[in-house]
């Protein structure tokens, strides 16, 4: 197996946490250039992520492809974020209100222009506010009807630029529309439209009782696996952990998955530190992967496929503890 090299990206939010150790203790307030100066110094990232519009509502455009061509980071892609806007508190896509529900496609494509003016080509669409709450609260049919309607619309936009959704059970609607890698997909396949596919998180999988790897196989069975978004947690909450400090074996096989289908994508950590250094943090989560990935390149491939083949338990655990005795992971 040929060595394996990742594109890996990180979230941009968590370099504002533990300000004291890269900037004087009396600056309280960080630009967005001053985030992606301290991102900058993480080793062996490749990537950067920005939400839309939160990190670019105070930049100009030529201003951050300028300091993007300073950087070694290249830009994946934007992801859309509706809670900053009140009125979309009851939904963007599905709000009952046809003006909120036509502004949130409008700044949905603002965003696809800016990400086409950074020279970024995903547009990842997490729609956080679109669920339910209480029985009896919504049409459940209907709003589904106006998520099609909403993602159509942004694909059609512009064809060039793939449209990602992540979906996640819960928070911070009590219910979401878009809930588990079934109703995503089903989504994905009533539209039909080449551009559109889903973005795996792994906390989110969790909360869903989901097993990832199964998530990511069935998403990559239809050539619609776009994206993936590593951590860790407990499967209550969207805790945000470092990458395989919760569930390392989970977190090898979805790895495994990926690279066996051929997932050529940016792996994104979407973790939350707060007291940690974002910097150490992050280059935690980069030797994660890494490591996880040379354990892959490992496997002995005809006796992992006899295992699966035979559905033989006691022989897959054994791979695993071997692999792991042997390596050099740490």
């Amino acid at each position: 197996m040929n060595s394996i090299q990742p594109k890996l990206a990180t979230r941009l939010n968590s370099f504002a946490v533990k300000p004291e150790i890269y900037w004087s203790p009396r600056k309280t307030s960080f630009t967005i250039f001053d985030l992606l100066e301290r991102v900058a110094m993480v080793k062996g990232l490749t990537h950067i992520d920005f939400n839309y519009p939160d990190h670019l509502h105070s930049v100009s455009i030529s201003e951050m492809r300028n300091f993007l061509l300073q950087t070694p980071l290249s830009l994946n892609g934007l992801a859309m974020r509706y809670a900053s806007d009140p009125c979309f508190s009851l939904g963007a896509f599905t709000n009952p209100d046809p003006r909120i529900r036509q502004k949130a496609i409008d700044l949905t494509k603002r965003g696809v222009d800016t990400l086409v003016s950074l020279g970024g080509s995903i547009m990842t669409i997490w729609l956080g506010q679109d669920g339910f709450d209480y029985p009896f609260q919504v049409d459940y049919a209907q709003i589904f009807e106006y998520v099609v309607e909403g993602v159509k619309k942004v694909a059609n936009y512009n064809p060039d630029i793939n449209i990602s959704i992540e979906y996640k059970p819960y928070e911070p609607r009590g219910f979401s529309i878009l809930s588990d890698v079934g109703s995503t997909l089903f989504l994905i396949k009533e539209i039909g439209y080449k551009n559109i596919g889903m973005t795996l998180d792994f906390c989110h999988m969790l909360l869903g009782k989901e097993q990832p790897a199964a998530s990511a196989s069935l998403a990559m069975k239809y050539g619609k696996l776009f994206g993936i978004h590593l951590n860790d947690g407990y499967g209550s909450r969207d805790d945000g952990l470092m990458v395989g400090s919760v569930h390392f074996i989970q977190t090898l096989e979805l790895l495994y998955t990926i690279y066996a289908h051929g997932f050529d994508g940016t792996i994104y950590f979407d973790t939350f530190p707060t007291n940690e250094d974002p910097i150490k943090e992050c280059e935690t989560n980069i030797k994660a992967v890494k490591g996880l990935y040379k354990l892959i390149e490992n496997i002995d491939q005809n006796k992992l496929t006899d295992i699966l083949n035979k559905q033989d338990a006691l022989a897959s655990q054994a791979l695993i503890q071997g692999l792991i005795t042997n390596s050099k992971f740490i």
